[in-house]
């Protein structure tokens, strides 16, 4: 099965090689859509002239319209089977692609999370309220949609293609992982959680997503919960 990797990118000059070459570097049958979000710190001129490969397609927004926006692009320009976002800073390691896809492969799953909260894997000791932050909305998710998820958060959600092109996105910012999270349990999916490595930075690094974003997914699960 084809996997597509979509990278969403906004301002990610020091780390969008590395991790290009870290999806590369995976053994797996795959495409890397790249969707740079208007970035204004060299990223852009990175893309064009330094990255390259047969299976590497580039994607250009001409104004910043955030993630969510990105997200939606790269879905547009899928051709695999199976669908991972990836973001292009180095919190997320592709190593755990393979554990990943294995559920949807297998065909006993919809859709795959990767959790930072559960257990079992690398995780860095950092940033105590943007945990309880977390927990709060998995919490609240659990309790909306009658689920048992461990991080709604998560950057790495993996989906059959079909799935993730039908679940008519809307959202432009940080708020398309709640609204993911709320449209796919609606749709009664198979949705399957494993332990994920995970390598988060601070804001001084280069952290883009800010308390104000949580007040924005806590509205964005509760009103999926009653709208499409």
């Amino acid at each position: 099965m084809k996997l597509s990797v979509i990278i969403p990118v906004f301002n990610e000059k020091n780390s969008i090689q590395n991790i290009v070459k870290k999806v590369e570097d995976i053994d797996i049958d795959k495409e890397i859509i790249l969707i740079d979000d208007y970035s204004n710190d060299g990223t852009v001129e990175i893309i064009k002239n330094d990255i390259n490969g047969e299976n590497i397609k580039k994607l250009f927004h001409k104004k910043n319209l955030g993630k969510g926006a990105a997200v939606r692009t790269g879905i547009k320009h899928i051709s695999g089977d199976i669908v991972i976002i990836q973001d292009a800073d180095m919190e997320y390691d592709p190593t755990d692609y393979h554990a990943l896809i294995g559920p949807i492969v297998r065909g006993d799953a919809d859709v795959v999370y990767g959790s930072r909260l559960s257990g079992g894997a690398p995780q860095r000791v950092h940033m105590f309220w943007h945990l309880m932050g977390n927990k709060m909305l998995s919490f609240i998710t659990n309790i909306m949609y009658n689920t048992t998820l461990t991080d709604m958060e998560t950057g790495y959600k993996v989906f059959r293609a079909d799935v993730i092109k039908n679940l008519n996105l809307k959202s432009n910012r940080f708020e398309i992982e709640p609204e993911i999270t709320a449209k796919i349990f609606k749709q009664k999916l198979r949705v399957y959680e494993l332990p994920i490595s995970y390598y988060g930075r601070s804001y001084e690094e280069g952290k883009k997503i800010t308390w104000k974003d949580g007040f924005t997914a806590l509205w964005t699960i509760l009103k999926y919960r009653f709208v499409d």
